[in-house]
């Protein structure tokens, strides 16, 4: 795939991950394909339900890895393949993230204020019409439209 632009690869290893996750139950949560060069490095989260373990991430980098060097998906031929956990703190940003980790503790940073506030922590409440719901530790619930989120993770109390 020579001469090819970075969002076309990443669509393309994107298809070939979320066939191989499902094949096992698992999700792609992430892809990052970093540096450049002979230095690059293609990083893919995965979850399931109760967790990822080692296998399932040597599993998916195998079958994820074969694919990729035998379609040639990355060109110039030299890269490193990380599969791994999105971890405890894991980053969301589709509705069904939102969704699922209802009533689970996240921080929200927004693009803009909501009641002059950029950063929320609170119980996630959940994921209607575009706009999620964060409980912080008043009591209140605030509301705010994903599409003004720029960035958001699970918050483990440690």
């Amino acid at each position: 795939m020579p001469g090819t632009d970075k969002s076309t690869i990443l669509n393309k290893i994107q298809e070939i991950a979320d066939r191989s996750a499902a094949r096992e139950g698992l999700e792609v949560v992430e892809l990052e394909l970093l540096g450049g060069g002979n230095s690059r490095l293609l990083r893919i989260y995965i979850d399931k339900p109760g967790g990822v373990t080692h296998g399932d991430c040597e599993l998916m980098s195998q079958q994820i890895g074969t694919v990729l060097d035998v379609e040639d998906v990355i060109p110039g031929g030299s890269y490193t393949l990380e599969v791994s956990s999105p971890g405890v703190e894991r980053k969301l940003s589709r509705p069904s993230d939102f969704e699922r980790f209802a009533g689970q503790k996240a921080k929200v940073v927004l693009k803009e204020p909501v009641e002059n506030q950029k950063h929320w922590e609170g119980v996630l409440r959940g994921i209607q019409d575009g706009v999620i719901a964060i409980e912080p530790q008043d009591g209140r619930v605030v509301h705010v439209p994903l599409d003004q989120v720029r960035r958001a993770n699970l918050k483990f109390d440690w």
